[in-house]
Parts: structure tokens; sequence; C-alpha cells
């Protein structure tokens, strides 16, 4: 089986073709009729797709994104708070139930370092790291055209809190006290809802 760059933000027509269950020359078709946004390698019949355009294509198009989370490793998390404790807890209950690779930092510094490594599908920031910091991690993620999902949980947020986060980028937001479910849940919403 080819393996499939998880570092390079583009992918062949083969690696397409695996991810989406199809033969390779389908993938051309779609590429050459426009249904799939990719481009052809000048000076050659190669033709190339990004992460972001095959995850739209496969959201347009009800395909599941259980392999292309898969393929790509982006099957795993981070988790953003300054209060390990809270963190490691959290991180204990969501590797249980859900058996993604989490990760924990404890600012946004630490969080856009490990972007830059891990590429996380999704992001739990909590915003005792500060709100405008959470709300400057997930305007930096839109700004890079990350695919993350960033979800906020917080004690004591205002309306002009949120209204920054979600400005920014944020697609949830989970107030606290909360369990562990709603913010699973939060993530869930925001993957299914996103695209």
């Amino acid at each position: 089986m080819t393996e499939i760059s998880k570092t390079n933000n583009v992918l062949t027509t083969g690696e397409v073709a695996i991810i989406c269950k199809v033969a390779a020359r389908t993938v051309s078709k779609w590429i050459d009729c426009g249904r799939l946004e990719g481009y052809r390698i000048p000076g050659s019949r190669d033709r190339r797709v990004t992460h972001e355009a095959l995850e739209n294509f496969m959201r347009k198009h009800s395909l599941p994104l259980a392999g292309f989370a898969e393929a790509l490793g982006q099957g795993t998390l981070l988790i953003v708070d300054a209060n390990a404790t809270t963190a490691q807890t959290l991180r204990d209950v969501i590797v249980q139930e859900t058996k993604r690779q989490v990760f924990i930092v404890r600012g946004a510094f630490e969080a856009g370092v490990l972007c830059e490594r891990s590429r996380p599908s999704a992001i739990v920031v909590d915003c005792n790291i500060g709100v405008n910091e959470a709300a400057g991690l997930a305007s930096w993620l839109r700004s890079e055209k990350r695919s993350a999902r960033v979800v906020a949980i917080g004690e004591t947020l205002t309306a002009a809190d949120d209204a920054t986060l979600m400005r920014a980028g944020v697609g949830a937001i989970v107030r606290k006290p909360c369990t562990v479910r709603s913010i699973l849940s939060a993530l869930e919403n925001r993957m299914s809802q996103a695209g």
C-alpha cells in the first residue's frame, strides 16, 4: 500500500484514490471535469490535490471522512490548558472514549509549535490561558488554512468574549462546569457541521 504524505499538503491521484476507495483514473476525471479541485504538474500528466480540497470534496459528496483522517494521521486532538491536572483528566477520558492520540500544551505558542508538527484535527482550548490568546490561536489556524476544529471552554466568559472567540474561528464554546461528554459532543457536532 502506498505511504500517504502526512507532512506535505498535497496528494497524488493514487493517494486520493486510496482514501476515496476508487480508481486513480476516476480521480483524474473528477479533477478534469472540475468536480474535485486539483491541478496538473507543469510538463507532466500528473495531478495533485490539496488536503483541504479533498476534505471539502468528501464533505460535499457525503463521503465518509474516517479514511481521510486516518490516512493523514488527523485523528489527533490537542488540549491547550494552563491547568495541568484538568488537562490530564480530560486527556485520559478522551483517550479512553475515542482512542485518539491526545497532546497537551499549556499555552498558545506551544500549541502553534505542536500544530506545525502533528497537524491535529481538533483543538480544545481552555480560556484560562486568556481569551485573547485563545482567539489568537484560532485566528492563526484560520490564517494558515488549517482544518483543525477549535472548541473553547471557559467559566467566566462574557458575551463580548464569545463574540471575539467566534470571530477568530472558534467553532463552539462550552461553559464550565462541564462534562467531558459535553466537550466531545461539541467536537463531534463541530466536525459534522464543518465544510
